[in-house]
């Protein structure tokens, strides 16, 4: 087998082994409340998304001005988002043995999680990014997520020496209960990324009632 041969079996591989997005939406859509451990204690809570933020969904991922090619699969090492302030390194998550996506630990606040039941950010597909809003001492890694505007920046670098940069196209927080799996974690056709964490109403039963999801497209390779 010739190393190009070699390489796309491994690929294929790797995608048989991902999950398929229509259980995955339903995993996340109660398994999200792993990242509900926010104590909501601090000062109003996190800022939460604006109407005007929210995503157009209507312009398909491969369409848009300033797409740009994909990229292969590569492990993700570090995201940083320059308007709130993130630089954080990921690490893997995937299901625990509730079935639920696993998240980083709690007790490190500058710590996020890709989902290794998607695609690595760069490529093809959707990418799941995700990271507590807060913990027991004050805020966490995405506690500013709900902040984010259209246009803004999502950079993960990679394993593989490259830098994927998304450019932000909405920011909404869901309720855990009606949670639009396809609408946020079906592939649009062109590299894509999901950054989550918890948002909305907070309760001491419950936790965060939803989750704060941005939305964004692959438009540049460093």
């Amino acid at each position: 087998m010739s190393a190009s041969e070699l390489a796309e079996a491994e690929e294929e591989a790797r995608r048989k082994k991902r999950a398929p997005w229509g259980v995955i939406a339903l995993v996340l859509l109660t398994g999200l409340a792993l990242i509900r451990n926010g104590s909501g204690e601090f000062d109003e809570g996190p800022p939460q998304p604006a109407t005007a933020a929210a995503a157009d969904t209507r312009v398909p991922g491969g369409t848009f001005a300033g797409a740009v090619p994909p990229l292969p699969y590569a492990l993700p090492d570090r995201v940083r988002i320059p308007a709130i302030q993130v630089d954080a390194p990921i690490i893997p998550v995937g299901l625990d043995t509730d079935g639920w996506v696993g998240a980083p630990p709690p007790e490190d606040p500058n710590l996020a999680g890709w989902f290794t039941g998607a695609v690595t950010p760069g490529e093809k597909g959707t990418a799941v990014v995700v990271g507590h809003v807060d913990n027991q001492q004050g805020p966490a890694v995405f506690y500013g997520l709900g902040a984010l505007r259209q246009g803004n920046r999502v950079e993960v670098a990679r394993q593989d020496g490259k830098t994927a940069e998304f450019e932000v196209y909405g920011v909404e927080v869901f309720e855990k209960d009606n949670f639009p799996g396809d609408r946020v974690y079906a592939s649009k056709g062109a590299a894509e990324l999901r950054v989550i964490t918890c948002g909305g109403g907070f309760s001491q039963q419950e936790g965060y009632a939803g989750n704060v999801v941005a939305f964004a497209r692959l438009v540049e390779v460093r």
